[in-house]
């Protein structure tokens, strides 16, 4: 029981106090004149300010309360390698038993789990969120059981002013690790060009051991998944890579090093990057043959486009045609039709042929050059009217070693909606291309003309006109792409004729295939990351879709079923155990992707330590152990003492109580005060009587 004394004044405090400077005033001034009977007055001039005071005893039941040491258990990925996980359970084991045996004291427990978003260990905040739910008066000390890396030691720290924190360090003194990353890389790159990346190999070691300056490490570097390709670079120092991108559009780059039978980890021994390759400039060659109606929107498509370089070849003159005019005198310079066709072919990224046959302007080996500018690598597209059914066909040069299809000599003179096959459904050039349309309407307006159209084998035809017969087909020759469309009419499209068409939109796609873009490959596997899923897409040809195989960053293998989302589309979303490198595999196409880092923030230091929590230790005179040396013993400290020592870690201890009961009764009663203070005032009055 505790008791104490409470004051109620009856009178506003600023008038006790006045009334008691007039009271002492009067008692010093009784006291000077040496009056008979002054001290009897003073005490009733006291009384009565203590009877204004209205004092009351005020009596407490309490009983005691608890320390309670606050145990932070440190549970993120990096205190799952090296043996640390069992080294944690352990120290925790023993920790518990130790508070146990101390009086008077109970151990709290809170886990410290990985951060969303790949943010690492937050101890800082999951200390400030626990302290917050403790009463100060009864916090005896902190333990962090942890390998000692965070990653929010900043200025604003929880406030451990007076109250000891304890690290006990997991890990060894002979943990040896190795790290790959990227140092700095750029967002995109353009294709052809050179870029650089730099990347840095470390050699991670404990107190007691120290790096080799002249260690070589293996690196591997694979392009979307393909065969990688293995250097030897210096260990400890920044390389500059020279990186020229294989094509356009997003190029996953996987950079590895082998495990080393001495690492804790391999998880931060690879690393992908994502690296957006764009065309500086779209170098497009249009030769034009008889002029007509679609040639200029041909030519204002092109223009259109500030990423387009055209070259524009018209050929309005037959050669043999007699008009007796020199041909010197037709044009101011001779047009360099062996420099476009012969010399610098290669520097172009596509050559569209627009209602062009030959006349004799281009001889035969030119048209050898086209064939090999193809086989090599290179793009064509013919749009094909009348003339493509002529004698003068292209059909009829060696392009035709190259070209998809053939004509029937025939020419269609009526009106048509061109129309999707059940392929070009699943085509990514022609997929949704008639999103929105209502399907009891034509999609869009109609063609007026076609070049019947005959196919060769294993040619892709993704559009269809009169009759059904082949319209757009698509094929390889060598390494390069081509596209042959069986009319001249596209130009309606652009121009409106019965509400038009995607004109545009067909030609990008078209010229994104050529130009091998991976979002328009026919066969694609990819994953969209979004946190902690992914959603697997896989774009086929196919009419069924695969199962895909993801293999995990801890190495298992997981098989998922896609379902069909769309023609040609098959995904599904998933939810991955783990931030890090998934690599994905569904038939022959395969893909990586990269949930989170690749290696994870926990792995960038993996090597144990006791100096980012120092600005933590220092203030409440704290220290850190070493779990591999044994659990140092707990002593019970004062505030203001040190909290360490060799083998002993302090705690404070704080006799916190908790009030069960509390009774307030009035000093004296109301009567007792009168009887006191008439009493000496009796007395005082008596004894002057008495004296005088």
């Amino acid at each position: 029981m505790v008791q104490s004394i409470l004051f109620d004044p009856l009178l506003p405090l600023p008038l006790v106090i006045a009334l008691s400077v007039l009271a002492g005033l009067a008692f010093l001034a009784a006291l000077w004149r040496g009056l008979s009977g002054w001290h009897l007055r003073g005490v009733s001039l006291a009384l009565v300010l203590v009877a204004i005071l209205n004092p009351s005893l005020q009596s407490e039941e309490r009983n005691p309360l608890n320390d309670i040491v606050l145990a932070i258990v440190d549970d993120t990925a990096s205190q799952h390698i090296g043996g640390r996980a069992d080294q944690t359970r352990q120290t925790l084991t023993q920790l518990t038993d130790l508070t146990a045996r101390r009086r008077a004291t109970d151990l709290e427990v809170v886990t410290l789990p990985d951060a969303d978003d790949g943010r690492g260990t937050l101890l800082a905040a999951t200390l400030r969120t626990a302290l917050a739910e403790i009463p100060e008066n009864r916090l005896a000390g902190v333990v962090v059981i942890s390998d000692g890396v965070a990653h929010d030691i900043s200025a604003d720290l929880p406030t451990l002013t007076d109250t000891p924190l304890h690290l006990l360090q997991t890990g060894k003194t002979t943990d040896r690790d190795r790290r790959l990353t990227i140092r700095n890389a750029p967002g995109f790159a353009i294709l052809g060009e050179t870029v650089e990346l730099t990347l840095r190999i470390d050699d991670l070691f404990a107190s007691e051991l120290s790096p080799n300056r002249d260690a070589l490490a293996e690196l591997t570097i694979s392009v979307d998944g393909d065969t990688p390709l293995t250097f030897n670079i210096p260990v400890g120092q920044d390389v500059t890579l020279p990186i020229t991108l294989p094509h356009g559009g997003m190029n996953t780059l996987q950079f590895a090093t082998p495990l080393q039978d001495w690492e804790l980890t391999d998880r931060n021994n690879e690393t992908v990057l994502r690296i957006n390759g764009v065309r500086d400039r779209l170098r497009v060659l249009l030769v034009s043959g008889e002029p007509h109606a679609g040639e200029r929107v041909w030519r204002n498509l092109l223009k259109s486009d500030t990423s387009v370089d055209l070259v524009h070849f018209t050929i309005l003159r037959s050669a043999n045609k007699s008009d007796n005019v020199p041909p010197d005198e037709l044009a101011l310079i001779a047009f360099p039709t062996r420099d476009l066709f012969i010399n610098k072919i290669s520097e172009f990224d596509l050559i569209i042929f627009d209602r062009y046959k030959r006349r004799g302007i281009l001889p035969g080996s030119y048209f050898d050059s086209v064939r090999d500018y193809v086989l090599q690598g290179g793009a064509i597209l013919v749009s094909a009217g009348p003339d493509y059914a002529s004698v003068d066909s292209l059909w009829y040069s060696s392009l035709s070693d190259i070209l998809p299809g053939g004509p029937t000599g025939q020419v269609v003179e009526r009106g048509f909606h061109p129309a999707i096959t059940n392929l070009g459904a699943r085509h990514p050039v022609t997929r949704d291309l008639d999103a929105g349309i209502q399907d009891d309407t034509p999609p869009w307006g109609r063609w007026l003309r076609q070049t019947e159209l005959t196919a060769r084998s294993d040619v892709q035809t993704i559009l269809t006109g009169a009759d059904e017969t082949p319209l757009l087909l698509l094929d390889r020759a060598g390494e390069g792409r081509v596209a042959l469309l069986g009319s001249d009419q596209s130009w309606l499209w652009a121009r409106g004729y019965e509400g038009g068409g995607p004109q545009a939109e067909l030609l990008r796609r078209l010229a994104h295939w050529m130009m091998k873009e991976p979002e328009l490959e026919e066969e694609r596997l990819y994953a969209v990351p979004r946190a902690q899923s992914m959603q697997i897409i896989h774009q086929t040809l196919s009419e069924e879709g695969a199962e895909v195989e993801v293999t995990t960053p801890s190495g298992e293998i997981i098989t998922l079923p896609l379902e069909e989302r769309s023609p040609g589309h098959f995904a599904t979303d998933w939810t991955a155990p783990e931030p890090g490198l998934y690599r994905l595999r569904s038939g022959d196409a395969e893909s990586v992707v990269a949930l989170g880092p690749a290696a994870p923030r926990e792995f960038v230091d993996t090597i144990a330590t006791a100096e980012i929590l120092a600005p933590l230790i220092a203030p409440g005179k704290g220290a850190a152990f070493l779990v591999e040396d044994g659990l140092p013993s707990l002593r019970t400290i004062r505030e203001g003492r040190p909290a360490s020592g060799r083998n002993w870690m302090g705690l404070l201890r704080r006799d916190a109580s908790q009030t069960t009961d509390i009774t307030l009764m009035p000093l004296l009663p109301f009567w007792a005060w009168l009887l006191l203070i008439a009493g000496f005032s009796c007395g005082a009055w008596l004894y002057e009587g008495r004296r005088n």
